[in-house]
């Protein structure tokens, strides 16, 4: 039983909270709107909450598991609405109750989408508060001290809210004695498992030596300590696998990136296209007054456009207000932060983003995406593809106005070459981690940025 007290009647809290979250979305609809007497009914009521009960049948781990994003919530809940919908619609057709009018499902889906996304985007807040204060928190220990165990150690402890307390590493390896919360040997697991209160024991050694690991799984069955096995891939293998059998040996397979489903790749394609031009109609409203603005303080174009890096590295050519004097370096050096070729409304269009708008034609013509890496000039991707792992992985996808590199501070000047890095290493983890919401919490954050100021916007 995992510590804290009422920890282990937290699903069933949250789960009841869910049909709170349903009832009332259907008591609003049914008061607050004119609705047609086949949907104000017992038999209506009764089959939309059996209907939740079979959804969260499937989705309430969403109540506990200690590691999950906010864009992926809401992920779930569009799930789990869609499959309430399907399952609640044909048990009315079954039954013949199916007499309202789609518009009133309509309000109530909508209204129930809005509670139950707060619900389980507040609870996850609630959740973290309430495990970051020591409560219903999992007692582990780590099998293994080398590379793999300091870094699963390490992901452990970077956020409290994720409610886990490390009590012992064990290594056989003698350099290991240094490592924080070392305990002992492999041989010492069982005694330490028995003489304290375990909950879960993650083993992170390779499994060249079938015996030992064998033996420990076989003293956490003995003990009722859950066991993981962490696989060996190393620090520069982060795609996620998927496991599957041929006949009784497990196999790890590569899952493919989430955009080369023809269906995401269509969403996301929708998306740029509706935005991009909506964006491009009311554009007369920013151009006017930007255009006057620069031609009063330089001489030259209004538009800046530079030849840069695209999908699958090939060359487009990418637009922006411009924001400098013209000069012989834009081609090949950064913007720094008190750069003498920027103008005074210049700058002031590069704080506040509105320099990148132009880009909204290079995403309604499909050379870039809202969201994706920031498109770099050639150059520096000749130089930096060398020079960084992975670099070119960044360009499986297309560029974007804005990225979640940008949005987690690593955006501007590059003078270093870690700064490089870890842009790559979040572009990287955003192709193989996209999904839509992912898509809308970048779009959210680069406007409360944009309002805020963004320190390396420059």
């Amino acid at each position: 039983m995992s510590r804290g007290k009422y920890g282990q009647y937290i699903r069933w809290i949250f789960t009841g909270v869910d049909f709170i979250i349903l009832n009332l979305a259907y008591l609003a609809v049914c008061t607050l709107t004119p609705v047609a007497e086949n949907f104000f009914s017992k038999p209506v009521w009764l089959m939309m909450n059996i209907s939740l009960v079979a959804v969260s049948y499937f989705f309430s781990s969403i109540h506990y598991r200690r590691v999950v994003y906010a864009d992926q919530v809401v992920l779930q809940v569009i799930k789990a609405v869609a499959m309430h919908a399907v399952i609640f619609m044909a048990l009315l057709m079954f039954l013949g109750f199916d007499k309202a009018s789609w518009r009133t499902y309509l309000k109530f889906y909508i209204v129930f989408f809005i509670g139950l996304s707060s619900w389980w985007l507040i609870s996850r807040k609630v959740l973290k508060r309430y495990r970051s204060f020591g409560k219903n928190y999992k007692r582990i220990i780590i099998i293994g001290g080398g590379s793999v165990g300091i870094r699963l150690m390490d992901e452990l402890e970077s956020d409290a809210g994720y409610g886990y307390q490390i009590i012992g590493l064990f290594e056989n390896r003698k350099k290991a004695r240094n490592v924080r919360y070392y305990k002992g040997t492999l041989d010492q697991v069982e005694k330490f498992i028995q003489d304290n209160l375990v909950d879960e024991m993650y083993c992170c050694i390779p499994d060249d030596d079938n015996d030992e690991v064998a033996h420990l799984i076989k003293i956490a069955d003995n003990n009722a300590v859950d066991f993981y096995y962490v696989p060996q891939f190393g620090h520069h293998i982060t795609r996620r696998f998927e496991l599957y059998p041929i006949g009784n040996v497990p196999v790890l397979s590569i899952r493919p990136y989430p955009l080369s489903n023809p269906f995401n790749a269509l969403l996301k394609r929708s998306f740029d296209i509706v935005v991009s031009t909506i964006v491009l109609i009311l554009s007369p409203i920013v151009l006017i007054p930007v255009a006057i603005g620069i031609k009063l303080t330089s001489p030259g174009p209004i538009f800046f456009k530079q030849e840069r890096t695209g999908l699958r590295g090939e060359p487009f050519m990418c637009y922006k207000f411009r924001t400098m004097r013209v000069n012989d370096q834009s081609d090949t050096k950064q913007a720094t932060r008190d750069d003498p070729r920027k103008t005074r409304f210049g700058n002031f269009l590069r704080k506040t983003s509105i320099d990148e708008l132009p880009q909204f034609f290079n995403v309604w013509k499909g050379d870039m995406s809202i969201v994706g890496p920031r498109p770099h000039m050639i150059k520096h991707t000749e130089a930096y593809s060398v020079l960084i792992d992975k670099y070119m992985l960044r360009h499986t996808i297309k560029p974007g106005i804005t990225g979640w590199a940008q949005v987690n501070g690593y955006r501007g000047q590059t003078d270093e070459l870690w700064k490089m890095e870890k842009r790559v290493e979040y572009d990287v983890w955003y192709a193989e981690n996209w999904n839509f919401m992912l898509d809308m919490k970048i779009i959210f954050l680069t406007i409360v940025n944009a309002f805020k100021g963004d320190k390396n916007a420059f």
